[in-house]
């Protein structure tokens, strides 16, 4: 399916530069990494792959990513300032290098996260013109922007599950615009990622939490990236 972009996607968004591939789309997968996984981690490994292990500094995608990690947008001036920033909040953080992963995109980041028993980790790639896409969610392919809500479901893989999300998402009047779907196996956990086009109530989502076998729903709203 062809993807959508507008002429402000090609533009690229507002932002503090050099360049929105490397701190733009940068900075925006540090927030949506920061929402998923629910507030500011305490402690952060962030790898650069590829092309990104050898620029990450120079082009300041190492302060971008830290930036959205504490939730600043790209066009937040105090992305040139975040390492002092993320020092005043007594936030950790490690940079690591991977120059040669043939499997990942040019412009892969991945951003483990850990605070007391909680730990995530998400692998976001820049696209260019500050586009991203989040492609893997603690070891489970996925494909979303971010750019509209979106629910990240964990489930058992039982028979039925896909049907049963799609009726309860139907009865909001609210269009999917994509949904995937990853198994660990089969009758293993099941990772259902679903993209809106429009806000879900917060009782639809309390009752699909509630229903057995559903381990865990991740609800991201518009960000606005």
């Amino acid at each position: 399916m062809a993807e959508r972009s507008s002429i402000f996607d090609m533009i690229g968004p507002i932002m503090i530069g050099p360049s929105s591939s490397h701190t733009g789309g940068v900075a925006r997968i540090g927030r949506v990494a920061r929402h998923l996984f629910g507030g500011l981690p305490e402690k952060v490994i962030i790898t650069f792959y590829n092309s990104f292990s050898r620029t990450y500094e120079g082009h300041g995608s190492d302060r971008a990513i830290i930036a959205g990690l504490m939730d600043m947008k790209t066009d937040d001036e105090r992305i040139k300032t975040a390492f002092e920033h993320a020092k005043e909040q007594g936030f950790h953080y490690e940079f690591k290098a991977v120059f040669n992963a043939s499997s990942l995109h040019p412009n892969s980041i991945k951003v483990q996260m850990e605070k007391d028993d909680l730990k995530m980790s998400v692998i976001g790639v820049s696209r260019g013109g500050g586009l991203i896409s989040i492609v893997e969610i603690d070891g489970f392919s996925c494909n979303f922007s971010a750019q509209s809500p979106c629910m990240i479901i964990t489930s058992e893989d039982s028979h039925g599950r896909a049907a049963f999300i799609t009726t309860v998402i139907a009865q909001e009047d609210c269009n999917i615009a994509t949904m995937s779907i990853t198994r660990s196996g089969k009758k293993g956990t099941a990772k259902v990622v679903v993209e809106l086009d429009s806000p879900i109530r917060p009782l639809t989502l309390e009752y699909m939490r509630s229903v057995r076998g559903i381990k865990n729903i991740i609800y991201l709203p518009d960000l606005g990236l």
